[in-house]
Parts: structure tokens; sequence; C-alpha cells
């Protein structure tokens, strides 16, 4: 996995849990929801990432 890659997929993750936190403070579920999903997104990403790794090693 790249470090590109990597600070990607955090940064992703990251703001899907600043989205996830508005969206709770400010009673929004739409919100709340898409954050629950960039995060997510962000692990899948993330293992797929470490599985292609692993069979590079």
């Amino acid at each position: 996995m790249g470090i590109d890659d990597k600070i990607d997929n955090k940064a992703e993750e990251l703001g899907g849990k600043a989205k996830e936190g508005v969206g709770k403070a400010t009673d929004d579920e739409r919100l709340e929801a898409e954050g629950k999903a960039d995060q997510t997104g962000s692990k899948l990403k993330q293992a797929g990432e470490n599985i292609k790794d692993a069979f590079k090693s």
C-alpha cells in the first residue's frame, strides 16, 4: 500500500467521523449515515490494500 493511499484512506475515515459527529449534533440522520458510510468505505479500501500487500510479500 502506498503512503498516498494510506493518507487518502485515513483522511476519508476522519472526514466520515466528522460528518457523523455533525449529524449527531444537529440531529441530521442523513448526514450521520453518510459519515458512517464514508468510514465503512475507507475501512474496506484499507482492507483491500492490505490484502494486495500480503500477496506481494
